[in-house]
């Protein structure tokens, strides 16, 4: 038979209602108490009925998690570190991939509030309005993280886009470059991707004769990054580096390069931003900004225990150091 609270109190040689007061932790007991109560929960292995618990404690233990694709590996890296850190603390997670639906996150909302979620964390591109007022209407912690966009009244974790893309083009003019193309998937809705922008333009004017570059890019998948690549081939020589806002565009830029036999970076350096997986796995090995992004999802369910343990939460945007991971696409023209 499965050992029970009852079970517990008998060798403890106390109240039930004392053994349900050390593991909530509701109200105090005496430390000598506390010890040898957890002792023999130890011992005898224990584990609390999670539903009799959050009646109790009027808490789930359950932390929902929405992504839009637990596919990319740098979302993949962000719920790793949600649930390594959630566990420590005693919560679950509830994951839910809506692959950007619209109509799935709805229905996955409606699912994470019946199961009475301590909080909620979405992982995405842009996060819907309505999608957010939903949420926010469930009165409980919430936090967005996105490597698109940061919408206004949500909690975020993630690097200072602005000054990392400002330091990856200064590495590049150190490198002795004049003529560095941004490529980015920039319109008004993708303020990360406007703020590296802004990073990369306002790193061009510490040297007078800098020349600006700015392309467009319709999105930030492989796929993109490698059509783009025709409307590089002709400026090769004018332009000398490329720095793109995802690692995605980059290294389908750079199989695009492969292709039409450019080599990178002895023909032109590449460089790109997130340090996913495959960053490291293409050849040549690619310079870029590297996101914590492990540390992200860390930092974010940390933040949300907290905020649901009522701690007080000095401030809502959370920005992370980054770094350039120096690798084998730049070369120096010096």
């Amino acid at each position: 038979m499965a050992v029970t609270i009852k079970d517990v109190a008998r060798l403890a040689e106390v109240s039930i209602s004392t053994v349900s007061r050390v593991i909530n932790d509701s109200k105090p007991v005496s430390p000598e108490v506390r010890k040898k109560v957890l002792k023999i929960i130890d011992e005898i292995g224990y584990k609390p009925n999670e539903i009799a618990r959050s009646l109790v404690t009027k808490k789930s233990f359950l932390i929902g998690v929405i992504v839009s694709d637990i596919g990319h590996s740098y979302v993949a890296e962000m719920v790793r570190g949600i649930e390594e850190i959630g566990k420590m603390y005693h919560y679950d997670i509830l994951l839910c991939s809506s692959y950007g639906d619209i109509s799935a996150q709805k229905k996955y909302v409606q699912l994470l509030n019946s199961k009475q979620v301590a909080g909620i964390i979405m992982i995405g591109e842009k996060l819907n309005i309505e999608i957010k007022e939903n949420i926010k209407a469930l009165k409980i912690p919430f936090v967005y993280l996105s490597r698109d966009s940061i919408p206004e009244d949500v909690s975020s974790v993630h690097v200072e886009n602005y000054s990392a893309a400002y330091e990856m083009t200064s590495y590049l003019m150190n490198l002795g470059h004049k003529n560095i193309a941004f490529l980015g998937d920039i319109d008004e809705s993708n303020t990360m991707e406007i703020q590296k922008l802004n990073g990369y333009k306002d790193a061009l004017l510490e040297e007078d004769d800098m020349k600006e570059n700015v392309i467009v890019v319709n999105g930030s998948s492989l796929e993109k990054g490698y059509n783009v690549g025709s409307s590089l081939i002709n400026k090769i020589g004018e332009i000398t580096a490329v720095f793109c806002s995802k690692d995605e565009i980059a290294v389908g830029l750079i199989n695009y390069f492969h292709d039409n036999n450019i080599k990178v970076p002895e023909s032109i350096s590449v460089t790109g931003f997130g340090d996913g997986k495959i960053a490291s796995l293409i050849r040549p090995k690619l310079t870029t900004i590297k996101e914590p992004f492990y540390d992200i999802g860390a930092v974010a369910i940390r933040k949300m225990i907290k905020e649901i343990k009522g701690e007080n939460i000095k401030e809502d945007i959370i920005t992370l150091p980054f770094q350039i991971e120096k690798r084998d696409s730049c070369k120096s023209l010096k």
